[in-house]
């Protein structure tokens, strides 16, 4: 089975991809243990609103849009990463805490990660999507996921701030994990932003080296 780095404008039915079925069944699997072993169904629920919205989103739109399968790996893992997250509250996170007795930090950096991750496991898909349905130049198709990532950190911290203060006020300072760091928001948007930054720039030496088109990338 090939594995593509590059989405395409053919159907090809959910049945007959192998590797989505997979990721789906490992998905549920985790997904179902996290609500089941979670310390806080409040925060759950809250933690995955958003999941539940990427995945109708991503769902419904697959049979006009297929992303390549590096982009589904990439998603499939920040997923993961997120849904482990919302088991627990962020500070309260086990791997999270091992980091953080062996680095000996002061706050449980599990959502830092998470957001790095944002930006390096969500911008090469939003690449992938420039560049196949709207057929942007190619520099666009590099640059434009670096600044929605940075956008959509920004709008994010402005939703998180919103939906606990008014929807779960009682779980809002577990949910924001901001552990008293006063710049909890402005740090989370700069590791999603240095994410994107870092996975377009692999992303174009990769395309350097393997194209063997040192200028024209596609």
């Amino acid at each position: 089975m090939k594995f593509t780095t590059a989405s395409s404008t053919e159907r090809t039915s959910f049945n007959d991809n192998l590797m989505l079925k997979v990721y789906l069944l490992i998905f549920s699997i985790c997904w179902a243990l996290t609500f089941l072993y979670t310390t806080d169904v409040a925060n759950w629920w809250t933690e995955n609103m958003l999941t539940i919205v990427f995945l109708i989103g991503i769902t419904t739109t697959y049979k006009k849009f297929k992303f390549s399968d590096l982009s589904y790996t990439l998603m499939f893992l920040f997923i993961l990463l997120h849904i482990y997250g919302s088991q627990y509250t962020y500070a309260e996170n086990p791997f999270g805490k091992w980091l953080q007795q062996i680095f000996h930090t002061e706050r449980n950096h599990y959502d830092r990660i998470v957001h790095f991750g944002f930006g390096f496991m969500l911008s090469y898909p939003m690449r992938d999507y420039f560049k196949t349905w709207f057929q942007w130049p190619v520099w666009v198709c590099w640059v434009l996921p670096c600044e929605i990532t940075l956008s959509f950190s920004g709008m994010y911290e402005l939703l998180e701030w919103g939906v606990a203060d008014i929807f779960f006020p009682a779980q809002g300072h577990a949910y924001l994990g901001s552990q008293g760091d006063v710049w909890d928001a402005q740090k989370d948007m700069g590791l999603a932003f240095f994410g994107s930054v870092s996975i377009m720039i692999i992303g174009y030496l990769c395309k350097k080296t393997f194209d063997k088109r040192p200028i024209v990338l596609s």
